[in-house]
């Protein structure tokens, strides 16, 4: 088994390719170079999908990849009226076009091997929304609608397509979020109805099972993994 995760220096992607370190042969992306190649793994490749995606895409077709988690995403807080049309759509291209235009060179050799499975890493913001991200928001909205319309056209291929959408993670992504925002750490918390952020562990072991035969009945799906977030408080 091939297995692919972007954005795997740091974080949930760096989380999710060591619990399936184990499960076959793990390839990882990002933007840093000395984090791949701390990884440990022979199979990287140094990519900015918000601007040379097509590299990654070469790397897909090369190595026969049939298990693909697209993880890497960018975030910004600010009000829409404030963006310009250059970070627009780098969030646009990095959170969304990407994942779109990689797994569409994943597909041909899932569909070869009548076997697959495909992961994106959403967020809770994406079926909540959240003031001050419009853009960041809306763009994972988008992978809940990429996935659910994928899983019908490649479902006789015996190819999964799912999202997991994380609440807020202990990562540094999720706490430079907390410092861009206008809340506290402890006021996030308290909105949360477990009372604690996700860790990015349970994140990988959902894509553990996900990929696993005992979830090849699962697809289509969007999983809130947010400690009760999505629910209300």
């Amino acid at each position: 088994m091939n297995i692919l995760v972007t954005g795997a220096s740091k974080g949930i992607g760096y989380s999710i390719a060591k619990e399936l370190a184990d499960v076959g042969e793990v390839f990882v992306t990002g933007r840093n170079e000395q984090a791949l190649k701390a990884f440990g793994v022979k199979n990287f490749c140094v990519c900015d999908l918000s601007k040379n995606a097509e590299i990654l895409a070469d790397f897909i077709a090369k190595n026969n990849i049939d298990v693909l988690i697209n993880n890497a995403g960018e975030y910004v807080y600010s009000n829409l009226e404030n963006m310009d049309i250059s970070e627009i759509q780098r969030l646009y291209q990095t959170n969304l076009v990407a994942p779109a235009y990689l797994i569409s060179k994943a597909i041909p050799y899932m569909k070869s091997n009548k076997w697959g499975r495909i992961i994106n890493i959403g967020s809770i913001s994406g079926v909540m929304g959240e003031a001050y991200a419009s853009i960041y928001s809306s763009s994972k909205a988008g992978l809940v609608g990429l996935t659910k319309a994928l899983a019908l056209e490649l479902a006789e291929y015996n190819i999964t397509v799912n999202t997991i959408n994380p609440g807020w993670v202990e990562t540094d992504l999720g706490i430079s979020s907390i410092e861009d925002s206008d809340f506290s750490k402890d006021e996030i918390i308290d909105t949360i109805p477990q009372k604690r952020f996700v860790k990015p562990e349970e994140v990988a072991k959902l894509c553990r099972y996900l990929i696993s035969e005992d979830a090849k009945g699962i697809t289509g799906q969007a999983v809130n993994l947010c400690a009760g977030l999505s629910v209300g408080i």
